[in-house]
């Protein structure tokens, strides 16, 4: 018989009717993900069933019976506990919110955040780690202080793989299948009910696309698909896995992430003025958005490019370049070769807006180089970071000074009320009131945190602990029955850790850079620690390997097998199948959590971000966020921030660093208890972790940086490009063709400062020069001085600039212009004049090639 040949498809769907019509209402606003009382209305319903689905409310629904739901409609406990959570949903949906009362909710403004993963809840497993851990919690941030944003990524039918190690500690990957009509999750269809499709034709052949939507709170979220049976086995595949495939499927994916997904927003009328390219998948997004600029608004490719660009964010978060996609000449033109020539370009211009150095014909094309070209706003993710990457694309600009290169820095957060455990808040909720769920940025609401007695906190982390040894236990029988292991080997697993002993978490994904076993170099000193009879210490890991990362499978197979050892059976446990709800339990309950990469390759990590809010302690090499975080009194950093050429060198001393912050520092603070056996030291650092980060570290902080910094200046950069039928935009792609035509003729003839070798400090010095202009007037340029402190190589550290008023017309294109500098301060200076390009309009204008020096 031929199964494949099915007369019909339909989907049955839960009978919910009257006033249970509400539970499918909040099944499918993923809302009730940081709602506690929404969860628990769930879990209500069957805490099995609840755990078994991986807390999916809408499967959870489906499975249930219909005379179990009679069951729950006549149950008046259950009935106002629904009716409490669906007013809570309404009053969120219609309350008024940050954006609205600070920043006018201007109705026009329309942000599209592009990633190629979000992590929203474990149930909807479309996420591998950190970036689309940080989109999902940016989209719920966004819901939160009422943006007007949405999301755009990809349906993976695969997903990301489920983790399971063997005996031997091996990590092996499953792929289970994602039944989109059993998450929440709704297909688009137009007005006669039928699925909305796109056409995307790129290479050999053309494949459609279907759009689907999850609701995060306020914010929709949409997800293309290309599992349609009229595409072809291979077009099907773009969307199975997750970073799966070769290079061939990446470009594939990330097309259909940035192009596909602009067309998909406008098929659903959804025009976006300001787009957020969260990390470089997504930066074909550009070309699109230009393209439709020249094909709706008659607009030349140089002129749409300037409207687009001011209309772009761009968001680095590889402290690498080797982490970044770099793809051949040969497959871009296989997949661009007729879009580019649309765009009226050749194809060296189009390979050159992906190529640090554009003439460079064996360089790669590289989709961080095309989105910091196509961006007027770039940033990383910590400060340590924003300096990292400019050193790494400095020659993207290779005429300014590293301090004025235009990528500054965001410092990621999490979101609060996803990562906060039921029991601290509600300690909060007590001492704190809700000032600081609505107002979480709020450092006053936080210094509050002082009047929670040392008692209540340390119970509160007490009853978190508990409840993760809990949890491992029933998570490690699980693995142990899964490989088939003894009886005893399973009966052990209920002894296993301990709720009253000094808890460390290590979780994160297994690169080697992240140095999951550096607490291992000495398993000697490590078994003394963690087996000191008066003053244990336990360690819970968690993580995945890319399943291409040999070495990063190999650290997890040590620490399994270090686990298995005698001496660390019952202190060390590695849970696996890393993923939202581990993490959850992890960062709720540890006291320390541990961070060990190799500095400054970390570039912000927020795992212990999320066990500061639940009143864990850092211990950290001064990395990433932790640079920012760490202030002495609210955690512990691993070493100074050292950076060695030798690796091993490094790693010999920061294991050393480790294990004597253990024993010195650490474990007797934890044990050093009072006469109430409440350890006040301990406590007094997780008031002061608790009051100076919880404020700064949360994505509510983060959205409102990007609000004021980025996406409003933007959409204020766009509307003035686009207004009077995009005059402006116009007028800038003219000027800059006739400047930069013409900037050949410009340079210094002349310049000099009249000062003496030594002069006092508070001092001013005037400066004159003579500039060359030719055939371009003075309004077209600014000529600027450069001063400031001399390191040891004789260049200048982070200099001031001043601006030279123009102070005559010299004839035959030649000026004089003059200016003074204060000396603030002591020491060898120097000094340099500039000349850059400068629209009356819109201020200096830099791009490489275009600024002198003398």
């Amino acid at each position: 018989m031929d199964f494949t040949k099915i007369l019909h498809k339909f989907t049955v769907v839960p009978s919910l009717t009257g006033e249970l019509a509400a539970l499918q209402r909040i099944a499918y606003n993923l809302w009730w993900c940081w709602e506690p009382d929404a969860i628990n209305l769930f879990r209500r319903m069957d805490a099995d069933l609840w755990q078994a689905t991986r807390h999916n409310p809408v499967e959870m629904l489906g499975i249930l019976q219909q005379t179990t739901l009679e069951v729950l409609k006549n149950d008046e406990g259950f009935m106002a506990h629904l009716r409490m959570v669906d007013e809570k949903l309404t009053e969120y949906l219609q309350a008024g919110t940050w954006f609205h009362k600070n920043c006018n909710g201007d109705s026009r403004m329309q942000i599209a955040y592009f990633s190629m993963e979000f992590g929203l809840h474990e149930s909807l497993p479309i996420y591998s780690g950190g970036l689309g851990i940080l989109a999902g919690d940016h989209l719920k941030s966004a819901s939160d202080l009422g943006l007007p944003l949405v999301g755009v990524g990809l349906l993976y039918r695969q997903g990301y793989f489920r983790q399971y190690l063997n005996n031997e500690g091996w990590q092996q990957e499953i792929y289970p299948e994602n039944d989109f009509y059993n998450l929440p999750l709704v297909l688009e269809r137009d007005e006669a009910g039928v699925p909305l499709s796109l056409e995307m034709e790129f290479g050999p052949r053309a494949f459609r696309v279907h759009i689907w939507r999850a609701q995060v709170g306020r914010v929709p979220f949409y997800l293309l698909d290309t599992n349609l049976e009229e595409n072809s086995r291979e077009d099907r595949l773009i969307t199975a896995q997750l970073y799966g495939g070769d290079q061939e499927m990446r470009i594939l994916q990330e097309i259909l992430l940035g192009i596909g997904g602009i067309r998909a927003l406008r098929a659903l009328g959804i025009v976006p003025n300001v787009c957020h390219m969260n990390e470089g998948h997504a930066a074909f997004l550009a070309l699109e958005r230009i393209r439709l600029l020249m094909e709706h608004q008659g607009l030349e490719f140089k002129a749409a490019r300037e409207v687009v660009n001011a209309g772009n964010i761009f968001t680095t978060h590889t402290p690498v370049e080797a982490g970044i996609d770099h793809f051949p000449a040969e497959l871009l033109e296989k997949y661009f070769g007729r879009y580019y020539r649309s765009l009226g370009l050749t194809r060296d211009d189009f390979l050159g807006l992906g190529r640090q150095n554009p003439h460079n014909v064996l360089e790669n094309f590289c989709m961080a180089v095309l989105a910091l070209r196509l961006a007027n706003h770039a940033n990383g993710v910590s400060q340590l970071h924003g300096e990292v990457s400019r050193r790494m694309w400095r020659n993207m600009w290779p005429e300014l000074p590293e301090e004025q290169q235009p990528l500054n820095s965001i410092t990621n957060g999490v979101h609060t009320r996803t990562w906060m455990s039921n029991q601290m808040a509600s300690l909060l909720v007590r001492y704190l009131g809700t000032r600081w769920i609505d107002d979480p940025t709020n450092h006053s609401v936080w210094r509050r945190i002082a009047r929670i007695p040392d008692a209540e906190l340390w119970r509160t982390q007490q009853s978190c602990r508990e409840k993760l040894v809990d949890f491992a236990r029933r998570r490690l029988k699980e693995q142990l029955i899964k490989v088939g292991a003894t009886t005893k080997e399973i009966s052990t697993s209920e002894e296993v850790l301990d709720p009253e002993v000094l808890t460390i978490g290590f979780a994160r994904r297994f690169a080697t850079y992240k140095r999951g076993t550096l607490l291992m170099r000495d398993l000697d000193r490590l078994s003394l620690i963690l087996n000191n009879p008066e003053r244990p210490v336990q360690i819970i890991f968690a993580g995945k390997a890319h399943p291409q990362d040999q070495e990063g499978k190999e650290l997890i197979r040590q620490i399994v097998q270090v686990s298995h050892q005698e001496r660390f059976r019952h202190r060390i446990v590695f849970i696996e199948d890393y993923d939202m709800e581990v993490a959850r339990h992890l960062v709720q309950g540890v006291d320390v959590w541990l961070n060990t990469p190799l500095r400054p390759m970390e570039a912000s990590g927020t795992s212990g971000m999320k066990a500061a809010f639940n009143g864990g302690l850092n211990m950290s090499v001064l990395d990433g966020w932790w640079c920012e975080g760490y202030q002495g009194n609210n955690g512990w950093a691993i070493g100074r921030g050292e950076v060695y050429e030798d690796t091993e060198y490094q790693n010999q001393v920061e294991s050393r660093a480790t294990y004597d912050l253990l024993e010195k520092e650490v474990v007797p603070q934890f044990y050093d208890r009072s006469s109430d056996g409440v350890p006040r030291a301990w406590v007094s650092m997780m008031k002061a972790s608790l009051q100076s980060l919880c404020p700064v570290f949360s994505t509510d902080r983060m959205v409102q940086e990007y609000a004021l910094h980025a996406y409003i200046p933007a959409y204020r950069q766009w509307s003035r490009l686009v207004a009077d039928d995009m005059a402006l935009a116009l007028d800038l792609a003219n000027w800059k063709e006739r400047v930069f035509t013409a900037w050949f003729q410009v340079r210094i003839e002349q310049a000099e400062a009249e000062s003496s070798d030594a002069v006092a400090v508070g001092s001013t010095i005037p400066v004159r020069a003579r500039i060359m202009l030719g055939g371009l007037s003075v309004d077209d340029v600014a000529v600027e001085g450069y001063f400031g402190v001399l390191d040891s190589t004789g260049n200048i550290q982070g200099g001031e600039t001043i601006v030279l008023d123009h102070a005559g017309d010299l004839g035959d294109g030649l000026h004089q212009y003059a200016g003074e500098f204060e000396c603030r301060f002591c020491g060898r200076h120097g000094f340099m004049l500039r000349v850059m390009p400068r629209h009356t309009l819109l201020g200096n204008i830099y791009e490489p090639g275009y600024l002198v020096w003398g």
